[in-house]
């Protein structure tokens, strides 16, 4: 899960179907899917958004919805 990775921290998407459907789209349109490589950029204070990179491009997604994300480490 995000939840557990600091800045830097690398992993790879394992599963995103716990985030609501509008979320999943999002992820899609972005093509972020399972199996998408992603790296911590950023994890704003005070329960604030988390932003990862991944296929070239920066994301931000608030922390609970990002801590639904199952992510392995790589």
């Amino acid at each position: 899960m995000f939840g557990s990775f600091k800045v830097g921290d690398k992993g790879k998407i394992i599963d995103i179907s716990k985030v609501s459907r509008m979320v999943q789209r999002r992820l899609l349109d972005l093509g972020i899917t399972e199996g998408s490589e992603v790296c911590v950029k950023c994890i704003m204070p005070f329960g604030g958004p988390v932003m990862f990179e991944s296929c070239g491009q920066c994301v931000g997604l608030r922390r609970k919805e990002a801590c639904l994300i199952e992510v392995e480490r790589v």
